[in-house]
């Protein structure tokens, strides 16, 4: 019998960087129908392979009473269309999806979970949060977090048991692609790079890949690096993502982030293997990652990394071989990893060189998608 599987998340950014690559080898490997659900793209379904349908339902990120009419559209999608598996990630889409596919007797509801909003709030907030969070894996039937760290934290925090969960391989959501992050190419890329962006030689470059908001750490980055520049004047800072300054980062920070001619802001881009290849370290001061899959992007291009010490991108590094490890809102200890590493050309590329042989040995995309295929089978009994 053909299985039916739908695959749910809030915006097609997340379909687009985390699952088309589940997504085209399954339509290779099997004869499933495969659908796809998210707020309205016009440019979405000209990125999905032949035969995959897009089911668009309006969702909104953060709280509204949008969601309702949400649920009920999924509820009524997931009973006429009769799914054997839904697979849901994101906050919003998981909390609605994981409520209609219940309501629609899906019969497996595979919770992918690629990060959880709860872990950077605290209070009432934190509460609140933590208690949607352990409401979806109840409504799921299979949870699967991307990182061993957040699947031991989770057994802790009691949201599930070892016996409705696991990761699938060494985790991350859809590993790394090593023909798009491509090493032989990497001198080539360097030398652009650094000639558009008007990189110096001897110049040491960090980099920073993501939304410019305060969970990311963007406010003892900035502080620290802002301190590193007394020391270290011949240091850059390139923030490669939109350009969207998020009101939990300190004005005064962002002020002088943008006056720095130091600090350069390069915006979106499909070609984020470039700005790796012309970078010397990669730093993630998160407070909260599913995995953190720049990370091994950024090992893959054999770039050295500066991490916190949170589940995720400790699970997608090795600590003292391919990068540092700092505190989570420790801008002193950030800066102090980012002058160690500045000062070390010989440590960098020793990580840098670690970091390739790791992401690609435990990260590889073909292979993950190999064990992912797998698990599903096995879910629905296939396998």
């Amino acid at each position: 019998m053909r299985r039916k599987i739908c695959f749910v998340t809030t915006v097609s950014s997340t379909v687009k960087s985390f699952v088309l690559p589940t997504i085209r080898y399954l339509r290779e490997h099997t004869d499933w129908e495969i659908c796809v659900m998210c707020s309205d793209d016009p440019e979405l379904p000209a990125l999905l392979p032949e035969g995959v349908r897009f089911l668009p339902v309006k969702m909104e990120r953060g709280i509204s009473l949008g969601g309702i009419a949400a649920c009920y559209k999924m509820y009524q999608i997931f009973r006429q269309e009769k799914f054997d598996l839904v697979q849901y990630s994101t906050p919003n889409a998981s909390l609605y999806a994981s409520l209609a596919a219940k309501l629609a007797r899906i019969p497996v509801r595979l919770y992918c979970q690629w990060g959880m909003a709860f872990v950077g709030f605290s209070g009432m907030k934190r509460k609140l949060f933590r208690s949607i969070e352990k409401l979806v894996c109840s409504l799921s039937t299979r949870v699967c977090p991307d990182s061993f760290g957040n699947l031991h934290f989770c057994h802790r925090e009691g949201l599930y048991g070892p016996e409705k969960s696991g990761v699938v391989w060494n985790g991350s959501a859809s590993g790394v692609d090593l023909t798009k992050f491509d090493m032989e190419k990497k001198p080539l890329w360097r030398e652009d790079m650094r000639r558009k962006l008007g990189i110096q030689d001897g110049e040491t470059v960090f980099v920073f890949i993501g939304r410019i908001t305060g969970d990311k750490g963007i406010n003892e980055l900035f502080a620290a690096f802002r301190s590193l520049l007394e020391t270290k004047p011949d240091c850059r800072l390139l923030l490669v993502g939109r350009e969207e300054r998020a009101d939990s980062v300190a004005q005064e920070l962002y002020d002088w982030a943008g006056s720095e001619s130091r600090v350069v802001f390069c915006g979106y881009t499909n070609v984020v293997e470039q700005y790796l290849a012309a970078s010397d370290v990669y730093v993630l001061p998160s407070y909260r990652e599913g995995f953190g899959s720049a990370v091994i992007e950024a090992e893959a291009m054999g770039v050295s990394v500066i991490v916190t010490d949170i589940p995720g991108p400790t699970d997608a590094m090795e600590k003292d071989v391919t990068g540092l490890v700092v505190p989570m809102k420790d801008a002193a200890a950030l800066q102090a990893a980012m002058e160690t590493l500045a000062a070390d050309p010989v440590l960098r590329a020793r990580m840098g060189a670690a970091g390739h042989t790791f992401a690609a040995e435990r990260f590889d995309q073909r292979l993950l998608m190999e064990k992912i295929l797998e698990d599903r089978k096995k879910l629905l009994g296939q396998f």
